[in-house]
């Protein structure tokens, strides 16, 4: 993928996202978590970037962010160029177009007094697009072009299996053209071969509308069939991000290295070596001095307890925070 300016429909700069910790009355007894700690990525048009890594690392916390859904405590993110985060709630509205979401849990997500086709078309109509008529048949098209059919507007979310409700749920994504996508975990509650058509789904939507997906999950495998490149998160912080192929053929941060020795492997597949972390995440409330990682990497020195990391390009588009690569 070229990485010019203008291929790039989304930028995020050094964006913070830091919660205040209330334990008491007293200033002092006040703590900071820091979920997102100074990221910074692009995502290009038809490009899919994959986001990966434990759980509370700030994967989510950062697709809330670019929705604006949350508030950024510092930096900037950028849609076709135009900031997100010093526009009015009017032009906020407008902009807000162009970024949709799939969420983890299909049904959860969808409002359960709605009918199929009321859930399609309710983003038309806070947006007021169309006529009546004019959105009903953009519905009944979104329908089919998810695999579901027109009959099934008036059904209402109890009456789909999980696959059918993450599809209306991609159909109402789709609804305002949007340049990107955002899937939270798309696929983490479906059974594995439904994950596998809904998958394919999202890949066959992307080469159709030349759509942009901004995809987390834990599943590095479906990370890897589905990215273009791939961020690994740990703490706050992106460790690692280099195009999917040269991420998983030459891992350069330990933590990514130990992410991908825990995919269960095939049995035409070489097995190697389990690399088994020690000890827990730490606290986003007190992190590490020096590399957040370093409290359970195997190779730390003791320049990693003082000196943290920048994100550097080792490689030809291959970004890696650690002292010692």
């Amino acid at each position: 993928m070229s990485e010019g300016t203008n291929n790039k429909v989304l930028e995020v700069v050094n964006l913070k996202k830091y919660f205040a910790i209330k334990k008491g009355i007293l200033p002092a007894s006040r703590k900071t978590a820091r979920a997102v700690d100074g990221i910074g990525f692009f995502l290009n048009r038809g490009e899919t970037l994959g986001l990966v890594g434990e759980s509370g690392c700030g994967k989510s916390t950062t697709a809330k962010l670019i929705l604006r859904l949350l508030e950024p405590t510092e930096g900037d993110i950028l849609l076709n160029g135009q900031s997100l985060t010093n526009v009015s709630r009017k032009e906020l509205k407008k902009i807000r177009r162009g970024i949709q979401i799939i969420f983890q849990d299909p049904f959860s997500s969808l409002n359960p007094r709605l009918t199929a086709g009321s859930i399609i078309e309710e983003p038309l109509v806070i947006h007021e697009i169309g006529s009546k008529k004019e959105r009903r048949d953009r519905v009944v098209w979104l329908m089919e072009k998810v695999g579901l059919k027109a009959e099934h507007m008036t059904r209402y979310p109890h009456e789909f299996s999980g696959g059918q409700q993450q599809r209306i749920g991609i159909a109402r994504a789709l609804s305002l053209n949007p340049d990107i996508i955002i899937g939270d975990e798309p696929v983490s509650s479906l059974d594995v071969s439904i994950q596998a058509q809904v998958i394919n789904l999202m890949v066959d939507l992307q080469k159709e509308f030349n759509l942009s997906y901004l995809f987390i999950a834990h599943d590095l495998r479906i990370v890897q069939h589905v990215s273009d490149r791939i961020a690994v998160m740990y703490l706050g912080k992106i460790v690692e991000l280099a195009e999917a192929v040269e991420l998983f053929e030459n891992p350069l941060h330990p933590y990514t290295e130990a992410l991908l020795s825990a995919i269960p492997k095939f049995e035409d597949e070489e097995i190697t070596e389990r690399i088994v972390l020690s000890g827990d995440v730490p606290s986003p409330i007190d992190p590490p001095k020096g590399c957040p990682f370093h409290p359970r990497c195997p190779y730390k020195t003791d320049e990693c307890t003082y000196i943290q990391p920048e994100l550097k390009e080792k490689t030809s588009n291959h970004f890696v925070a650690c002292l010692l690569r």
